[in-house]
């Protein structure tokens, strides 16, 4: 039996989305979904789930949980990835306490800033883990990834990890509607074109029946800035630089140097920048899930209907040959993106079928975008660095170019930001040198 693995299942929902979506997909009927997380009890809780909702959608999928990992991809041909190495405690929590400590705040932190290097610090050598488990039982898989940060732990496994291996965030498919349905706007019949990196990809084209969406959409934001709502970061930043980014304003607010600034507090304010973001989220997540935990585990009813996530379509097409586009994060190989490096990993449209994952080639990114995704892109690949190389100074560097980072605190002070969160995240990180 064909099978298809998911990594961290015990993401109880996000493994429901995914392999939910899997289920109503005819052209993967026959595969086994083969359950694996380092959480047994969380991995129980999975399997009961979903063998609910393969009992009430009548699909022929066959379920199994494993508690050993290598045996759990012994075979696979997809491999779903969707782990969070330290959790919300204690590993978040540091990414954001210890920081604070210099004054150095954050929203989300899981994607570049000083967070973002030290959760991908810790991922990328268990990511390195499953590729050698790989190369080993099923060396011709697809590696579909989930994790943030995306383009660091996507781009130490395109490089190093001699898998298959393609990056997905759902920012892509949803950033258009969003945006019009927030300024009012019909979604019907649109066309759009979006790349760069992920979190931070344009909006570089959008039309309705031919007719260019911009001037009306930039008109809208201009008045709606004038008032307080949750996206004002892309507006600005839409407004400044000329195009809509496809991440949240939360996150872009710690992307850039312009936002949260020690010296101008009253921007957290006037841009309704929501500090501290992703630990009340956890705390929330968590609390949500013990009232959840009973409604979906003793649901025998419990159905599900496809989502837009990209996971299942992208099987579906690989085994029927009918192509299928996705926005994916790969390697920048023969510049894709012609003005940003060719180590990078960027995110542009791609054409999926039988053959596996073709990037498209979009050429030069107006030079502003270009110029904001290489300052992300700069701590991206120095923190790649320094995953590889098990050296501390990549670290450094890569804390020195982060631009929020570097825009508040001085380079002494980020040194022992640095070694602060190296210590005190300790078996959680390998040793550096």
């Amino acid at each position: 039996m064909t099978k298809i693995t998911f990594l961290g299942a015990g993401s109880t929902v996000f493994a429901k989305n995914v392999l939910g979506d899997a289920m109503t997909v005819p052209a993967l009927q026959d595969f086994e979904f083969a359950l694996f997380d380092i959480d047994h009890e969380r991995l129980k809780e999975s399997e009961i789930m979903l063998k609910n909702i393969k009992k009430n959608l009548g699909s022929s999928v066959n379920i199994v949980s494993y508690t050993d990992r290598k045996e759990s991809l012994r075979n696979a041909k997809y491999v779903i990835n969707a782990i969070q190495v330290g959790g919300y405690d204690p590993s978040t929590i540091i990414d954001f306490e210890v920081p604070k400590k210099y004054g150095l705040r954050q929203t989300i932190a899981d994607t570049v800033g000083i967070g973002g290097i030290f959760r991908s610090l810790r991922t990328i050598p268990v990511m390195m883990d499953f590729a050698n488990d790989m190369q080993e039982v099923c060396p011709d898989a697809w590696f579909l990834n989930y994790t943030n940060p995306m383009a660091t732990l996507s781009g130490a496994m395109q490089r190093y990890g001699g898998i298959k291996t393609v990056g997905l965030c759902h920012s892509v498919q949803v950033c258009a509607d969003q945006l019009l349905t927030n300024l009012d706007m019909p979604t019907d019949n649109l066309q759009w074109k979006i790349a760069g990196i992920n979190h931070m990809a344009w909006l570089l084209e959008i039309t309705q029946n031919g007719e260019d969406l911009y001037p009306e959409i930039k008109r809208r934001a201009i008045e709606k800035q004038k008032s307080t709502h949750n996206d004002m970061i892309r507006y600005e930043l839409m407004h400044r630089f000329g195009y809509y980014v496809t991440e949240s304003s939360e996150h872009n607010a710690e992307y850039h140097p312009y936002f949260i600034k020690g010296r101008y507090p009253e921007l957290i304010d006037r841009f309704n920048i929501p500090l501290d973001e992703y630990p009340r989220r956890c705390i929330y997540q968590i609390e949500e899930w013990k009232k959840m935990r009973d409604d979906l585990l003793n649901d025998q009813n419990l159905t599900h209907k496809r989502t837009h996530e990209y996971g299942s379509y992208i099987m579906e097409a690989m085994e029927t040959n009918i192509p299928f586009k996705i926005g994916g994060n790969v390697l920048n190989t023969g510049g894709l993106i012609s003005n940003l490096p060719e180590k990078a990993v960027v995110e542009v449209p791609c054409l999926v079928d039988a053959s596996g994952v073709t990037p498209t080639y979009v050429g030069e990114l107006p030079e502003q975008l270009a110029a904001l995704n290489r300052t992300n892109i700069n701590t991206q690949l120095l923190t790649i660095e320094a995953a590889v190389t098990k050296k501390k100074e990549h670290i450094y560097h890569a804390a020195m170019l982060d631009p929020h980072t570097s825009a508040e605190l001085s380079i002494d002070d980020i040194v022992a930001l640095c070694d602060d969160l190296i210590e005190a995240h300790g078996d959680w990180l390998p040793e550096y040198k």
